[in-house]
């Protein structure tokens, strides 16, 4: 349902961008060292490999309501395409200006009646199914670590679909923007992906 979104994603710039919330802006020579570094982070995620969920599991786990997260995964992305361009602001939480993790709780909030986490740091721990990378579904959340630490979660976004993923990047890059999943900085600093959805109230009114 969500594909529709994929002509409205240009070209992914092959742009190194900063972390989320508590991170300072780095140079251009930092970044390209926290790239070659962060190709460990991807052998960290599996780690994860045992726990990922199976699809009966995540069906238990959202009990009634599967049906629903196609529907509020296309309210949540359609309100932040509609956002796109919105500057980057450190802790921004509204419209305002947003940092990575203030745009996903924005977004979940106002579009799934859902209070996340603050920062990347707990909301990569919430209570939801862990995804594997091959089984991403629209609305799923994407945690890196782009700080150059090993693991260490520094900066989230929204899966959009065919390997597209929605942001708050960076005051550099634009702030609000989709980038490519397949490009070489966001696989090697790529950590985990969760179905977040699959915790949405029972009744959800989405805004229109």
């Amino acid at each position: 349902m969500l594909n529709r979104f994929a002509p409205l994603v240009p070209l992914a710039l092959v742009t190194l961008l900063f972390g989320c919330a508590a991170h300072s802006p780095v140079t251009q020579q930092e970044q390209q060292q926290q790239v070659k570094n962060s190709v460990t982070a991807q052998s960290s995620s599996v780690l994860f490999q045992e726990e990922l969920a199976t699809d009966k599991e995540l069906a238990d786990f959202s009990g009634s309501k599967p049906y629903q997260l196609p529907v509020l995964a296309d309210s949540i992305l359609e309100r932040g395409m509609s956002l796109i361009g919105t500057r980057y602001r450190f802790g921004g939480t509204s419209e305002a200006g947003f940092d990575c993790s203030g745009f996903i709780g924005y977004l979940f909030r106002e579009e799934a009646g859902m209070n996340l986490p603050r920062s990347t740091r707990e909301m990569i721990n919430v209570d939801a199914p862990l995804v594997a990378r091959s089984a991403l579904k629209p609305g799923d959340l994407l945690f890196f670590a782009t700080n150059g630490r090993r693991g260490r979660v520094s900066h989230a976004g929204i899966y959009l679909g065919d390997n597209q993923f929605i942001h708050s990047s960076s005051r550099k890059s634009g702030g609000v923007r989709v980038d490519s999943l397949g490009d070489s900085y966001w696989s090697k600093t790529f950590i985990e992906a969760k179905r977040a959805l699959a915790m949405a109230p029972t009744v959800v009114t989405a805004r229109k």
